[in-house]
C-alpha cells in the first residue's frame, strides 16, 4: 500500500509543474534525441543513442515517482496562528549561530538550500508544537544545540 505523501499547496503544485513539464516538453526532446541517434547508424556502438536511452529512463522513471507522489497526496492544512509552529509554518529561529528561517514540510517538499526543511529533521521535530519566545532542544548526530523560536508565520 502507498504512504501518504504530505505536501503544502505551493508542494502540489510544484510537482503537477514538473510532471507537466516532463510529459510535454522532456518526453518530446528525448524522443527526439533517439531519432536523431538512430540516425548515425548501428546502434549497438552509439554513444549518443545509449546516453539518450538512458536519459528517457531517468525521465520516465521520474515521471512514474510524480504521478504516485500525486496520487498519494495529503495536503497539509495552513498553520492556524496563534504562533504554535506546525507544518507549513515560517519559523525564525536564533542561536549562537545567528538567525535562520525555515518553512517546515513534508518530507517530498524539503529543499534545505531554500530553507524548506522536513517535520521529520531534527529541527523539524524540536520546532513543531512549540510558539514564539519558547527555547528548544534539537538533537542532531552532531550533539544538541539550543534554539530560540523568534517569529512564527
Amino acid at each position: 500500500m502507498d504512504k501518504p505523501v504530505l505536501l503544502t499547496k505551493d508542494g502540489l503544485v510544484r510537482l503537477e509543474r514538473e510532471l507537466d513539464e516532463l510529459r510535454t516538453v522532456r518526453r518530446a526532446e528525448v524522443a527526439e534525441r533517439i531519432k536523431y541517434a538512430k540516425d548515425f547508424g548501428d546502434i549497438s556502438e552509439n554513444a549518443e543513442y545509449e546516453d539518450a536511452k538512458n536519459e528517457q529512463g531517468m525521465v520516465e522513471g521520474r515521471i512514474l515517482v510524480l504521478e504516485n507522489m500525486i496520487r498519494n497526496a495529503v495536503l497539509i492544512e495552513e498553520p492556524s496562528g496563534g504562533g504554535f509552529v506546525g507544518v507549513g509554518s515560517m519559523v525564525d529561529v536564533k542561536d549562537d549561530f545567528g538567525k535562520q528561517t525555515f518553512t517546515i514540510v513534508g518530507p517530498a517538499e524539503v529543499d534545505v538550500a531554500q530553507g524548506r526543511i522536513s517535520m521529520e529533521s531534527p529541527m523539524g521535530k524540536a520546532l513543531l508544537g512549540h510558539k514564539v519566545g519558547e527555547q528548544v532542544e534539537v538533537q542532531s548526530p552532531d550533539g544538541s544545540r539550543r534554539v530560540k523560536i523568534t517569529k512564527v508565520q
